[in-house]
């Protein structure tokens, strides 16, 4: 593997790592797509089991929309498979060691015509709660978003700030949910940062995004014919996170057992399946 995807990363808090999957592993992830969507749209409002959780959201030209889920792979066994890819882990290793848990494992979608479906610019590190459970963020934790669509700025690419991991903590985004916000170049204005400078990541199918957790970034909405299915994995070195499931130990991938506490505080309070009226 061409390992100039390191430098670009330590240099500009973000990566890509070219045709990592092939055509056909990505022909099977999509299709894992398309069912864990139809299973979300048999819900009438975002519903959660355990960690499993599917993001219900309206959008005003689709109507009901699946979001997002939040680890599907405790239910899905090629969801499952492609976050514990040996090839992952060869990605990964030299930033943050072959010990590693993960923290975040999503589905986001953003079908064609969705007009509501951003996320405002952020930094990732601002979901990093209770802050004192995850450990030296900047260099310990890795974000990677694997293509299953083609990514364009039409279609609501990833759109990063390169360099701007640099800038440590700042306060960006508005209250509430990031992913009810609109990308405004006023956010990027207020900290003295220049819109012009903004990169849209145009990824193919099996590529794979990497970036760091105090880079800014966000996405637009996808004003094409065509569908943009992301698959996002965060994963952190194993003794800098006091929460997370084992992905892998010494470059070995771990199977999944009893659900751990990731982000869902109630997990061990309220674990059977119920609706969240959002």
């Amino acid at each position: 593997m061409d390992k100039a995807y390191l430098d670009h990363y330590r240099e500009h808090g973000y990566a890509v790592v070219r045709g990592l999957f092939s055509t056909q592993e990505i022909a099977e992830l999509s299709a894992a797509f398309d069912r864990l969507y139809a299973e979300g749209m048999t819900h009438r409002a975002s519903y959660r089991h355990q960690n499993v959780f599917f993001r219900i959201g309206q959008d005003a030209n689709l109507g009901r929309i699946v979001r997002m889920v939040q680890w599907p792979s405790y239910v899905d066994p090629v969801m499952n498979r492609f976050r514990l890819d040996r090839r992952m882990a060869e990605v990964l290793t030299p930033l943050i060691g072959p010990d590693m848990k993960q923290i975040i494992n999503q589905m986001h979608w953003k079908p064609p015509g969705a007009e509501n479906v951003e996320f405002g610019y952020h930094q990732d590190i601002r979901f990093r709660r209770p802050r004192e459970a995850y450990r030296d963020p900047g260099t310990a934790y890795v974000q990677t978003g694997l293509a299953v669509d083609p990514h364009r700025a039409d279609n609501g690419a990833m759109t990063v700030y390169p360099g701007s991991h640099r800038l440590g903590d700042l306060s960006i985004a508005g209250p509430g949910p990031v992913m009810n916000q609109a990308m405004s170049d006023d956010d990027l204005v207020a900290l003295n940062l220049d819109p012009a400078k903004i990169v849209h990541l145009t990824l193919e199918p099996g590529d794979l995004a990497m970036w760091n957790v105090f880079l800014i970034h966000g996405s637009g909405p996808n004003r094409s014919t065509d569908d943009r299915k992301l698959y996002i994995n965060g994963y952190v070195s194993a003794d800098k996170c006091d929460r997370g499931e084992w992905t892998f130990r010494g470059g070995e991938p771990c199977d999944l057992g009893e659900p751990v506490l990731v982000h869902y505080e109630d997990l061990h309070e309220r674990p059977e399946p119920h609706y969240v009226d959002d």
